[in-house]
């Protein structure tokens, strides 16, 4: 048996809770899986369809990991228990149990000053399990900078599920919502200023010249969305750029895949990272390119000048060149047909393979 202990797990929303039920699912077609997670509202039903058990560990927040450590270091010691894996090294840092550990890592979580105590109490954590599971080279390399054992890292992207079949009546809505308006980009995100929303914006100025009936969707909401809608009325774009928020997944799913190329050249912003980038895979399988920033671990999902391109994403003049050359000859149709080959190896079946290898 193997546990997997998170602090984000569905039906809770969002990337990191589609990850951990993703892996507890694929795992348990393998291996008998426990999952020890927190306590969400309206869980119950969720956990009843699940083909392994999950148990939910409640309290205020401050108490709650010291609970869990001890809820899982008592089940160690009555159960047949092969190793633990984690979402997060804090979800490690309270267990006694010396049972194997393996810890992933995604980016954001371990980017602390070399030397700060939080950097000393995740090296304490992470130098000690079996393996550390980066979701990308780039955490990889960002690890080995902090002080993390280099022998211990290995690289697992994540994975992801085939898409399903597109919804018709969410297809007839995005034609009639778009009309006419071409080429279109699309941003499906949080706006935070590492997704770089406003550098687009900037570029969509200058890119309006040679394509007047360009069009901007960018889904999601977040800290920054007020600044971006300003930033947009103040270039006197609106006609350019729609905004969708809390809308379903078909009609999420239709807009990217009517959408020429998906645009996040994400940045560094103060210790925030992109470790990986699952929205690039999940728009290639759409056959819509993606073009990434170079900071962060977009390189692992994007083929630079194959499935799309690479960019620095400080810099507006190459965000601008880079939309453009893919626009340019309809590039996109060439990186697009590229891109629903190559995010093939993301898919769950292929990315468990690796777990099983270290697993094993």
């Amino acid at each position: 048996m193997y546990l997997i202990v998170t602090r984000s797990f569905p039906p809770e929303l969002g990337g990191m809770q589609s990850l951990m039920w993703g892996l507890a699912r694929e795992l348990s077609k393998n291996f008998m899986i426990k999952v020890f997670a927190d306590y969400i509202e309206d869980h119950k039903s969720f956990d009843e369809q699940a083909s392994f058990s999950i148990e939910r560990v409640g309290g205020p927040k401050l108490l709650r990991k010291y609970r869990k450590a001890y809820l899982i270091d008592e089940f160690v010691k009555e159960s047949k228990v092969k190793g633990i894996i984690a979402d997060h090294w804090k979800s490690l840092e309270h267990l006694k149990t010396n049972k194997n550990k393996y810890c992933l890592i995604h980016g954001k979580e371990i980017n602390h000053a070399k030397g700060s105590g939080i950097n000393k109490r995740l090296l304490k954590v992470l130098n000690n399990v079996e393996k550390v599971i980066a979701n990308s080279k780039y955490t990889k390399n960002l690890a080995i900078e902090l002080g993390v054992d280099q022998d211990k890292i290995i690289v697992i992207n994540p994975g992801i599920d085939p898409i399903k079949d597109l919804d018709k009546k969410s297809l007839d809505k995005v034609e009639s919502l778009l009309k006419v308006k071409t080429p279109r980009l699309i941003t499906v995100s949080r706006f935070d200023k590492r997704k770089n929303h406003e550098k687009v914006i900037m570029a969509l100025r200058n890119l309006k010249q040679i394509y007047p009936d360009i069009v901007y969707i960018c889904i999601g909401s977040g800290d920054e969305e007020n600044n971006i809608k300003n930033l947009v009325k103040e270039l006197d774009l609106e006609s350019q750029v729609m905004f969708f928020k809390d809308i379903s997944d078909d009609l999420k799913n239709a807009l990217v895949a009517k959408s020429n190329i998906f645009v996040m050249p994400s940045i560094i912003h103060k210790s925030s990272v992109e470790g990986f980038g699952i929205v690039y895979a999940e728009a290639g399988q759409y056959g819509v390119p993606s073009i990434g920033g170079k900071d962060g671990g977009a390189s692992d999902a994007i083929d630079h000048e194959n499935t799309g391109l690479i960019c620095d994403g400080n810099n507006l003049d190459e965000i601008y060149s880079s939309i453009n050359s893919v626009l340019e000859n309809k590039k996109y149709l060439e990186y697009g047909k590229n891109a629903q080959n190559y995010v093939t190896k993301f898919y769950w079946p292929n990315i468990i393979e690796e777990f099983k290898k270290i697993l094993n």
